[in-house]
């Protein structure tokens, strides 16, 4: 039977091409974006299959009801995927306020909200799946994205909890993790500090850093997403790309090493 899945930030990258190969299958769709232009080629391919939505993930009201409407128009949701947000790039010291709260509004909150806004549809049917796009950079960070990192940090902090409150519900949810891949993340869809010349050395390092294959192949993550929706047992956390299971490995044998060597100053600070 065909399966309802309700994706966010539609409209291009992961979001499209993720949309487009369920539909290609069979499944039905219900995809956002803020401007539904974006959906015309999906709509007009898969007709009926296809639920376009109009949705700014920032508005908790109208996140509830773009949940209320699919849940009229299909019957059920069996999967969520909290795929819309961006990302900043600048130093910390460069970060406005309102860079630094549109960032968190988006990644964070809006992605809150629909968890929220599904879970009640999920409970009464006895079932579903929740899939959380966070990055490889919820687990370590990476110099000049650190209001992004610590937005996926908070997803990463977020559904670990909930994984643990709903399992009782039949409700299962994975932390997608993708390491940089070619999509207008870094691109169109990015946000930028105004530079200080300050950290233009760090700024060049990062930069320098990146591997010739740095960028995955967005179109490459599709078998894997369709393998983790088809899972009857499917993980709470999946990398996507080649970097990040290296990449994290190697960052938490470093902080085990550096917890190892304070364990008697922080055994000692117990008290008793």
């Amino acid at each position: 039977m065909a399966k309802t899945i309700f994706i966010t930030g539609a409209s291009k990258g992961f979001g499209k091409i993720w949309a487009e190969a369920l539909l290609q299958r069979g499944e039905k769709v219900v995809a956002t974006a803020r401007d539904l232009r974006s959906l015309d080629d999906l709509v007009k391919r898969y007709g009926e299959n296809i639920l376009p939505l109009q949705l700014d993930v920032n508005d908790r009201t109208a996140d509830f009801a773009a949940i209320r409407k699919a849940k009229e128009h299909f019957g059920r949701i069996d999967v969520l995927i909290n795929n819309a947000g961006y990302g900043l790039f600048g130093s910390i010291e460069e970060t406005s306020e309102q860079e630094a709260r549109a960032q968190m509004e988006t990644n964070f909150f809006g992605l809150l909200w629909l968890t929220q806004a599904v879970l009640p549809v999920m409970r009464e049917q006895g079932s579903g799946h929740i899939i959380q796009v966070s990055s490889v950079v919820g687990l370590i960070t990476f110099p000049v994205l650190g209001v992004y990192n610590a937005s996926k940090f908070a997803v990463e902090g977020l559904s670990g909890t909930l994984a643990a409150e709903v399992k009782g519900f039949g409700i299962d949810v994975t932390l997608v993790e993708p390491n940089s891949y070619a999509t207008d993340w870094s691109g169109a869809s990015a946000a930028s500090t105004t530079a200080m010349p300050e950290y233009d050395g760090v700024k060049a390092a990062f930069q320098a850093g990146m591997q010739d294959d740095f960028f995955g192949v967005p179109e490459a993550t599709v078998p894997a997403i369709l393998k983790l929706i088809d899972s009857e047992n499917p993980p709470q956390r999946l990398f996507l790309g080649k970097y990040g299971y290296n990449w994290v490995k190697q960052a938490y044998e470093e902080k085990y090493a550096e917890w190892e060597s304070w364990n008697d100053v922080s055994t000692a600070a117990h008290g008793k």
